[in-house]
């Protein structure tokens, strides 16, 4: 049976399946953050919500709760290195990042650009809200 259906899973299923695995085999938190990285690009959201209830019922009350508090309120840290692009992998951090982190990393590094970059980059921000 399992033969059979391997046959006809979707090759973004076993991408999933293998990376699951990987993580759980390294348990770093690169490891995990890649894996949020392959769910957000493999899965829909409603498959990926299946797969939070599925693992949330697997835990106890008290669980859940320290779960759904580290993703909720404590952010997400700092911003790993890109496995795609600088650029793809700061919009999928941003999107995650708690707005007090987002302001933090936006304001460090604007003041960490040069003088021509910093000007560069206003001009392409007012020109945004000009827009």
């Amino acid at each position: 049976m399992s033969k059979t259906l391997s046959k006809y899973m979707p090759d973004a299923y076993k991408r999933v399946a293998r990376t699951v695995g990987y993580s759980l085999l390294l348990t770093d938190a690169d490891a995990w953050h890649g894996l949020t990285v392959v769910l957000t690009a493999r899965l829909t959201p409603q498959e990926r919500a299946a797969m939070a209830w599925a693992v949330l019922r697997s835990l106890t009350p008290e669980q859940v709760v320290d779960v759904a508090q580290a993703v909720l309120l404590k952010g997400v840290g700092a911003p790993i290195a890109p496995l795609i692009n600088h650029m793809d992998e700061a919009a999928f951090w941003a999107d995650m990042a708690a707005p007090d982190e987002r302001e933090a990393y936006c304001l460090a590094s604007f003041k960490a650009m040069p003088y021509e970059r910093q000007a560069a980059f206003l001009d392409f921000v007012q020109g945004r809200l000009a827009a």
